[in-house]
Formats: C-alpha cells, sequence, structure tokens
C-alpha cells in the first residue's frame, strides 16, 4: 500500500472515531452503555458525549424517555366467585432505565436506538406483558376478592389499583400515570345486577310488589338479535 491510499485509510479510520465518540446522549431516549455484554450498565446522562465502542462487549442500548401506551385483558372474580372479563388500559414511564433493563434484559441490541426496528413497539409489549402485566393481574386479583360487583365504584377502584401497582413497580423502574379499569360480567351477572338495581327503585317508591312481577315477566320473555347479511337481509335468532 503506497503512502497516499495508507494516508487515506489512516484519515477515514479517525473520522469513523471521530463520529463514533461525539455521539450525544439524547433527552428524549434514556441511553444505557456496557462494556460487559449487558452485566453491568452506566447511564449516560443527556447531552454527554458516548464513549466509543471499540470492544467486542461494548455497546449502548437506548429506552424511551417518554410516555407509553399499554392494555392488558384477562378474566378475573369479585367477592363471592362473580366472574368477569376486564380490560385496563394504561399509561406508563421508564423512570429508571437501570432497574427497568435488569427486569426486561431482552429490551434493545447493541448499538439499538429507541425507534430502530431492533428496539421496536413489539420488544415493549414484551416487556409490557413480564414487567408490568403481571403486576396488573396480581394487584387486581387481590383487590376484587373483596368487591361486590353490585356495589363496586369503577372511579374508586381504579385509584386504589393505581397506588397498588406503582407500588410494585417501583423497583422495577416504572409507574403508570393513570390506568382505566373496565369489567365486563357474564350475561347472567349483568341481568342480576339489573334487577337488584331495578329493584332498590321500586322499594324506594314503595312499589316492591309492581318490581318483583316486571323482573319475573322480563326474566321470561323472548330474547330476539336481528343481524344484517352482507346481501341486506335481515337474519333473526330467539332465545
Amino acid at each position: 500500500m503506497n503512502a497516499r491510499y495508507r494516508f487515506l485509510t489512516i484519515l477515514v479510520f479517525s473520522c469513523a472515531v471521530i463520529t463514533t465518540a461525539c455521539s450525544k446522549a439524547m433527552a428524549n431516549v434514556q441511553t444505557l452503555r456496557t462494556t460487559n455484554c449487558g452485566v453491568k450498565w452506566e447511564l449516560i446522562p443527556a447531552g454527554q458525549t458516548i464513549p466509543a465502542n471499540v470492544a467486542a462487549c461494548s455497546y449502548t442500548v437506548t429506552v424511551p424517555d417518554y410516555p407509553l401506551q399499554g392494555e392488558t385483558k384477562f378474566k378475573t372474580s369479585f367477592k363471592d366467585r362473580v366472574i368477569a372479563n376486564v380490560e385496563i388500559n394504561y399509561e406508563y414511564v421508564i423512570v429508571d432505565a437501570l432497574k427497568f433493563i435488569a427486569e426486561a434484559k431482552y429490551i434493545g441490541k447493541a448499538n439499538s436506538d429507541a425507534q430502530d426496528e431492533t428496539n421496536s413497539s413489539s420488544a415493549y409489549e414484551s416487556a409490557e406483558n413480564t414487567v408490568i402485566d403481571k403486576r396488573i393481574r396480581e394487584a387486581t386479583t387481590s383487590s376484587l376478592v373483596n368487591q361486590d360487583i353490585v356495589e363496586f365504584s369503577q372511579a374508586e377502584f381504579e385509584d386504589s389499583l393505581l397506588v397498588a401497582v406503582n407500588k410494585e413497580l417501583e423497583d422495577r423502574g416504572v409507574r403508570l400515570n393513570f390506568l382505566s379499569f373496565v369489567p365486563t360480567p357474564e350475561e347472567q351477572t349483568r341481568l342480576a345486577i339489573d334487577m337488584l338495581t331495578a329493584m332498590r327503585v321500586y322499594e324506594a317508591k314503595k312499589l316492591g310488589e309492581l318490581g318483583q312481577r316486571i323482573a319475573i315477566a322480563r326474566a321470561g320473555a323472548t330474547k330476539v338479535e336481528v343481524n344484517l347479511t352482507p346481501t341486506g337481509n335481515s337474519e333473526e335468532k330467539k332465545d
């Protein structure tokens, strides 16, 4: 190799090293760096230079530093073993990337960016299932066992569930900003709740006997469902 090509090679290599060494940690992500293949991590503060990764086991990973959305659906039971399907939507923030990556070690890959395919939303959905959804299910199950579904207050339960879940997530580097809890009881349970609510109204108006007759008549009424076919015709189904 002559002197000219040797000089160009050195120049290109130097530029690459300088470019790598001069990259900065961005404010909208948390930048983590390891020099031993993920055994230990260090957090690079926003605005500071990310050291060049020259060793084989030295690389950086970024996780979002902004709110993310998640949801979970499962079946659980209220007091007296009343079964219901629940849907919980939530917003969460990774407040401590070092704690979080210890729980979700598969997040990110070497030199990945938060918006890269290697650090895609599917990876964080897996993290939600492992880190967040598990704690939500545990807290929901333990809290609902003493909740009467007829007396259930959705708003009060959401507030208490948020506190309980965040307590479990505190040591895992995650915090929920809010959550919505939507229970859907089985059809027979919904009918029973409607009947109990209606009976309270009738009794408050001193019409308890009339309410009983209406409830019995309603329970024996035929249920008709009308579905439209793709051709525009209607189909009836009676129960």
